[in-house]
């Protein structure tokens, strides 16, 4: 009776009634069995307080639709850069260099990959500072299995650090095909980590994670900027510093194995779903248009290019439909999830003879020995893709940017996105040049006339690709 008692005391207590006299007086009884029963009732109470939904924080639980097909999209984007753009550059080679340029693709997918998690995540997407993030996510401080991402809310942050690098890794790879066949290994190695560091990782945020351009009303749904035309015309510089081969315009430097090319091209178109459609961050309707727009934008650009090389050239060739399905998968990458499938076809068409000019006539006026291009094609297509992403993407012609038809102003974001590309052709100009001069002055741009006559697989790594 005296346990009841006083555990009723202790209840009334607890709740703020306060107890009756005879309440009070039988407590004053047992003041240590009091004691211990409101501790023990303060206790069920507080644990009933903390788990009320008011004051418990809901865990994140992802969304696994999404987060499969984001782990789907990474290992998309991989197999786009190994083995796709490896051998799709590989090929274009020639077969005393291949090797080389299958190390420079795999080690620099290797190298990018980790200076990404140490700190090229944190700096373009942590922070809000219109050029670079901050070091809050250095060394992926602070991120676990359960991390929501901040960027893409249905996701954890881990798959989402997964996916950037794999775009950091496949865009510094993009470059080694301008200055294939004639430059050291340790250079492509310095220049890869001081170009992430100062072109890359800065335009990654100045355009996605925050920066000024993102701010402005960029619009780049895969890479138009960051990616293409970032790397071509890191390339471009590098082709002009480097100088010509050995031979250039007095020997034909053909490719050793198209169909090495051929089924690079292929890996690369289907890799690229993964880089456009895995942009949209879910498994989503806006995936499925930017999955249908890379199907159609490169298919007509294959066509487009054949057929200009066919009128133009007399015959059209396996090299020109590779080179033309790589120039509509890089046109349509700004625009891929902003535009309608139809505009998509046009954007292709337009890219397959554009960027046909490009390795050709452009190339020519350029005087540079880009060896496999990367201007010429990813240059070209990314500046087309990222201005006519701000037409195409006009309601009026079936954009599907979220933008309402009674206030978008075409002039406007067109401007915005001529903007965008001087930006990053500017910004990647510059960081190129101090890159290469640097490289240069530590261990040296260029092989030796004998090493490049002897091929950079043997000079450089000791090995041959092939043995008769």
């Amino acid at each position: 009776m005296m346990k009841k008692l006083l555990t009723l005391c202790a209840f009334l207590s607890v709740v703020g009634l306060g107890a009756p006299a005879w309440a009070q007086e039988a407590a004053t009884e047992a003041p240590a069995a009091v004691a211990e029963t409101v501790v023990a009732t303060e206790g069920v109470a507080a644990t009933t307080e903390a788990a009320t939904p008011e004051t418990e924080a809901a865990a994140f639980t992802p969304d696994t639709g999404d987060t499969a097909w984001m782990l789907t999209s990474t290992m998309l984007v991989i197999l786009m850069t190994i083995p796709g753009l490896a051998l799709f550059y590989g090929g274009l080679a020639r077969s005393k260099n291949m090797l080389s340029v299958l190390m420079h693709v795999f080690v620099i997918f290797s190298l990018m990959t980790l200076l990404w998690c140490v700190y090229g995540y944190s700096l373009a997407f942590s922070g809000e500072g219109k050029f670079f993030g901050n070091f809050d996510a250095l060394f992926l401080n602070g991120i676990e299995p359960d991390t929501q991402s901040h960027v893409l809310s249905t996701i954890p942050e881990y798959v989402f650090v997964a996916f950037q690098s794999t775009f950091a890794a496949i865009t510094t790879g993009l470059i080694v095909g301008a200055f294939a066949e004639r430059i050291k290994f340790s250079a492509v190695v310095l220049f890869a980590i001081l170009w992430f560091t100062f072109s890359y990782v800065p335009m990654a945020h100045i355009v996605w994670g925050g920066g000024f351009l993102g701010a402005d009303g960029a619009l780049d749904f895969a890479g138009g900027t960051v990616v293409h035309i970032n790397a071509a015309v890191a390339g471009l510089v590098g082709a002009w510093l480097l100088g010509k081969r050995i031979g250039f315009g007095r020997e034909a430097f053909k490719p050793h194995s198209l169909t090495l090319t051929m089924v690079g091209a292929s890996l690369l178109w289907v890799g690229w779903f993964g880089f456009n459609a895995g942009s949209a961050g879910a498994a989503n309707g806006i995936a499925g248009l930017a999955f249908v727009n890379t199907i159609l934008a490169t298919a007509a650009a294959v066509l487009s290019w054949i057929a200009a090389e066919a009128l133009f050239k007399g015959k059209p060739s396996m090299l020109g439909a590779a080179s033309g399905a790589v120039a509509g998968l890089v046109a349509v990458t700004p625009a891929a999830g902003f535009i309608g499938p139809m505009s998509a076809i046009v954007l292709g068409l337009l890219a397959g003879v554009i960027c046909l000019w490009g390795v050709s006539g452009l190339k020519k006026l350029l005087g540079a020995d880009d060896a496999f291009d990367v201007f010429g094609v990813h240059g070209v297509g990314g500046i087309l893709g990222a201005v006519l992403t701000g037409v195409l993407t006009a309601p009026a012609l079936g954009g599907t940017g979220g933008f309402d038809a009674a206030t978008f102003n075409l002039g406007a974001q067109v401007v915005i996105q001529v903007k965008s590309v001087f930006v990053t052709l500017i910004w990647s100009g510059v960081v190129s040049v101090v890159a290469y001069k640097l490289a240069d002055l530590l261990v040296g741009l260029r092989v030796t006339e004998e090493e490049e006559r002897e091929g950079l697989d043997i000079a450089s790594h000791g090995e041959s690709a092939y043995h008769y």
